[in-house]
């Protein structure tokens, strides 16, 4: 059901290299990027993912109560990627680990501010 989701940020680069770095367990690379937006997948048909400057011009800001869960796979997966997003300067928002049920996932959060969770059930 879900496209693509778009994350804004004030760096454009800044958060490409974290996403990069943060995505890259996934398979998922930079498959479109203009000058004010960088969108990665991992496969045609395939929900994406994109960092962008507002179009309006305005900061940008991360909602209170949005997180975009990105399904890592695998437990490894899962510790990987929060582990990667903190070492590039995202901030922890809740160690890998069991949660309710079959849930398995690690809060961070990126240069802007933006909540995700790297998940696995």
């Amino acid at each position: 059901m879900i496209g693509y989701v778009t994350l804004g940020t004030t760096d454009l680069q800044r958060a490409a290299t974290f996403y990069d770095g943060v995505l890259e367990s996934l398979g998922a690379s930079r498959i479109m990027e203009n000058e004010r937006m960088v969108m990665y997948g991992n496969g045609p048909g395939n929900p994406m993912l994109a960092i962008c400057t507002p179009w309006d011009k305005n900061d940008p800001s991360a909602g209170n109560g949005t997180m975009i869960a990105l399904a890592a796979g695998t437990k490894e997966n899962v510790e990987g990627m929060h582990a990667k997003a903190l070492e590039l300067g995202g901030s922890d928002e809740g160690a890998p680990g069991a949660r309710t049920g079959t849930f398995y996932g690690g809060y961070f959060r990126d240069l802007d501010g933006n909540k995700l969770v790297a998940f696995v059930m």
